[in-house]
């Protein structure tokens, strides 16, 4: 019988082998392991093939192991009514009794007739909707356009209602923490110890980040893990500190209002009752750290998005952290250093290595010798020219590469894996979003955070530091100027982290590079050439580039692709990449449900009606009620045979005769108080208010700049500085926004 994960270590990781579970995947059932993601289960299993690309349905594997993943997407149902299209298996997290479908093939993921596009690539290049799907004119909503959607979408969203809950919650903390890797914790525990209310955000189930699958570096004389540990535990004592693990920020806006969303009950079997699926976090922060890493690039040759191909970080995290080997032999195709940790590790773990390095001999560093001293063949100055195989790698063609330039003789080396690196990309994008500025770092080719518009820093890989060592001091200085305290601080790292790489936008070939596809955006199959092809069409703006090819436009929001277009564009019209620019980081960060957003607004709650004190009193009497804003009031209360003109009538031939109540409940009221609140309400009503005293009230009319009536209401002057004001009834968030918006822009 064969073992029901046949790529699955028999040691290590930090999966919980005493909790098994099973799931199921197009209808296959398959075993998992409790901590897992379903990702980590799939390649436990063997299985490499997940979905087909957008424009072209090619083939597509596991790319990566966090948020940036292009291809990975999943419908999942958890139940009736709890099924979502797009969401990443390298995300979701495994439990018993998840059912997983692919997306966007027809008949089969296997044999998907949407293929005959990739037959079709020549005619399918970038801007092809553009030029060609214009006559005739009544043809795009009829024909055109219901095609293409069809052909190119990707999840099918749900019809039935959504049975889950969804919270809401507003917070306030001195300092948030965003990002639980190495520099998150070491700023954190900096903050937490000069007394501040610290809030740590992660979004991985449990807070460490590159921590959690580093095997040989020691931090202050611990395993790496291990001072995770004691960081952690440390933060968890303390009263002041806050750690939310399954939470991503995606928002960052004005104020320092942060926008996060907590997955809650997605990780569990069975949900507990009441409880939400999701919670939306509004974070408001005296100061902010970020600390959200990097994400590693792949490489772009021909054939390089063939199933079984990673990053080989996700290789190692794979192998570190769910105890997955990937493949049986494997190859590592990098222009850097970091990749060789990678290879060493899974060499140590039993796997067939080969290292394949673009860079010449003298151009590597010590990683070099120490690999190779663990029986690696390495192949420095070669390059990668393509690959073998459908819906799996079985060989990738390598070739060596001259002096000049020039592409030697080509070699298959075969394999069922391959680990791609082509450098690191800060993730500046919660910075940028709060509009500080990028700086490009011409050492590291890549834009890190410049000055901040908001009282934030930056801290890690997120800043362009990549040496283990050097991102401890970092995150420890940040999270202590964010606590308006604290000390430069050292960590003693054993081995020194392997850092620097060679910039490669494509990896140079023997073929034509017109007809060769080498992808740069896996999703929405934009190739290299498609780059260059906008900009011989006059696409020189990044923007424009970006929006012609739909480059960084898929759900991974050009994660993985940003920088290799960035440099493809430069090279084109021959400006320097800080020249060319970026593009703008838009919220959210990564994908949010609609649920998380409009938590419990919805059904009754969506447009809620409020009831005055008196409500089932007139109720009980006949009244006819009118919304008034949000309110219900009664508007008459007819007696038998009577309409409404003649019971308004009699209601105020009562009132002139007698008495009428009237039910002012639905008046909106706001306080204004404070030395100057006098000052502040004479500015904003027509009228003279001073002749208020405390205990007396006024009727007081608000004008708008234009010298039309705007509001009105009744001013009490309670005390000195207190005053309580009166609005109409569907008129108090207006005039509320109109009063802050003179207080905090005009009269501050």
């Amino acid at each position: 019988m064969a073992h029901p994960q046949p790529f699955r270590l028999p040691a290590g990781g930090r999966v919980d082998r005493t909790q098994p579970l099973r799931f199921t995947f197009n209808g296959r059932g398959l075993a998992g392991l409790a901590g897992d993601t379903v990702a980590s289960a799939l390649l436990a299993n063997g299985i490499h093939l997940v979905g087909r690309s957008f424009k072209y349905h090619r083939p597509r594997g596991i790319l990566s192991h966090g948020a940036d993943e292009p291809n990975a997407l999943l419908d999942i149902d958890r139940g009736a009514g709890r099924r979502d299209p797009n969401n990443r298996a390298t995300i979701v997290e495994a439990c018993d009794g998840l059912v997983t479908r692919t997306q966007n093939h027809w008949p089969s993921l296997e044999y998907d007739i949407g293929e005959v596009n990739d037959l079709l690539a020549p005619i399918f290049v970038a801007g092809f909707y553009y030029k060609t799907f214009k006559w005739p004119r009544s043809f795009w909503h009829k024909v055109y356009e219901p095609v293409i959607r069809t052909a190119a979408g990707l999840g099918v969203a749900p019809r039935a209602p959504d049975a889950e809950r969804y919270g809401h919650r507003h917070a306030y903390c001195d300092v948030l923490v965003v990002g639980a890797g190495p520099a998150g914790l070491a700023a954190a525990l900096a903050a937490a110890e000069h007394g501040q209310r610290v809030i740590l955000a992660d979004e991985q189930p449990e807070p460490g980040g590159s921590l959690l699958h580093d095997a040989v570096s020691t931090i202050e004389g611990e395993q790496a893990v291990a001072w995770r540990d004691t960081a952690l535990a440390e933060l968890q004592r303390r009263d002041n500190v806050t750690v939310l693990t399954r939470t991503t920020a995606f928002g960052y806006y004005n104020h320092n209002h942060v926008a996060l969303v907590e997955r809650c009950t997605d990780h569990l079997a069975v949900a507990p009752a009441g409880q939400p699926r999701e919670r939306l976090w509004q974070i408001r922060a005296r100061e902010v750290v970020l600390a959200t890493g990097a994400h590693e690039r792949p490489l772009a040759f021909a054939g390089n998005d063939r199933p079984g191909i990673l990053l080989a970080e996700s290789i190692r995290v794979y192998l570190q952290r769910y105890a997955v080997a990937v493949g049986r032999s494997l190859v590592f195709a990098t222009n850097g250093a970091s990749a060789y940790q990678a290879a060493a590790e899974a060499r140590a773990a039993g796997l067939a290595v080969t290292v394949v390095d673009t860079r010449p001999q003298e151009a590597c560093g010590p990683e070099l010798a120490g690999i190779r001293d663990a029986g690696i063949e390495v192949l420095t100055g070669h390059t990668v020219v393509g690959s073998l195989g459908r819906s799996r790698v079985r060989g990738l063609v390598v070739a060596p590469v001259g002096p000049s330039g020039s592409v030697g003789p080509r070699r298959v080396l075969a394999c069922d894996a391959v680990g791609l690196s082509g450098g690191w990309t800060p993730a500046v994008h919660l910075h940028s979003q709060s509009r500080g500025k990028l700086a490009f770092r011409e050492d590291i080719d890549a834009f890190v955070p410049g000055a901040a518009a908001q009282r934030a820093r930056s801290a890690g890989a997120c800043n362009g530091t990549y040496e283990l060592s050097a991102i401890l001091a970092e995150g420890w200085q940040a999270g202590g100027q964010a606590a308006m305290g604290g000390s430069a601080r050292t960590f003693a790292v054993v081995p020194p982290s392997a850092t620097g790489f060679t910039p490669a936008r494509v990896l140079p070939t023997d073929a034509d590079p017109g007809r060769a596809r080498a992808f740069v955006d896996f999703q929405n199959d934009v190739t290299a050439k498609d780059i260059r092809l906008a900009v011989r069409e006059g696409f020189e703006s990044v923007e424009h580039v970006k929006r012609y090819t739909t480059n960084g436009m898929a759900t991974d929001q050009g994660k993985t692709s940003n920088m290799a277009a960035l440099g493809l564009i430069a090279e084109a019209v021959e400006r320097p990449i800080p020249q060319v620019g970026t593009t703008t980081f838009r919220a959210p960060y990564s994908p949010v449900s609609f649920g998380a957003l409009v938590g419990a607004a919805r059904d009754a709650l969506f447009d809620p009606i409020r009831t005055t004190p008196i409500d089932g009193w007139a109720r009980a009497r006949g009244a006819v009620f009118e919304p008034v804003g949000l309110w219900q009031r009664a508007r008459y209360f007819p007696r038998a045979g009577e309409d409404m003109r003649a019971a308004v009538a009699r209601e105020c031939r009562t009132v002139r005769q007698a008495v009428g109540l009237f039910d002012a409940s639905t008046l909106g009221k706001i306080e204004v108080t404070g030395p100057d609140a006098l000052a502040f309400l004479d500015r904003i009503y027509a009228g003279d208010l001073s002749a208020l005293e405390p205990g007396m009230c006024g009727y007081a009319l608000m004008l708008g700049e234009n010298g039309f009536i705007f509001d009105d209401g009744i001013v009490a002057r309670l005390g000195p500085d207190l005053f309580h004001v009166t609005t109409s009834s569907g008129g108090a968030a207006r005039v509320f926004a109109h009063m802050e918006d003179y207080l905090q822009t005009e009269w501050s």
